[in-house]
């Protein structure tokens, strides 16, 4: 299994953007899907972007489709997120997680209005 290290959260008004990065080790990343999930507090953990092992196939959520961007470097082995015309709702801890089922430790995301 890989292991994966997000950064880039931190705090910002409604409309800025954000772009959290999620750093993989190991060598099998370039043929793992990857995913991006959020967790508000006190709510339930959400998908909310993926992308294929190429790059050439990506997914989002209704909530988040239009405003974020899903991304891959295989050969930095990261795969990014690109939030625009955030809102308030977007505040959640932000998680990766690769297709061989690991998961990041997450970078928290707060969205002030």
């Amino acid at each position: 299994q890989v292991q994966l290290e997000e950064s880039g959260g931190g705090l910002v008004q409604a409309g800025g953007s954000l772009r959290l990065s999620c750093a993989a080790s190991g060598s099998t990343f370039s043929s793992n899907d990857m995913l991006w999930f959020r967790q508000a507090p006190g709510k339930e953990r959400e998908y909310v972007a993926g992308i294929d092992w190429s790059g050439g196939s990506t997914l989002y959520s209704e909530s988040v489709k239009g405003r974020f961007i899903i991304s891959r470097d295989n050969l930095k082995n990261t795969v990014y997120l690109q939030m625009n015309d955030l809102k308030p709702e977007d505040t959640a801890t932000y998680y990766c997680k690769s297709s061989d089922g690991s998961w990041g430790q997450g970078t928290r995301v707060t969205v002030s209005s």
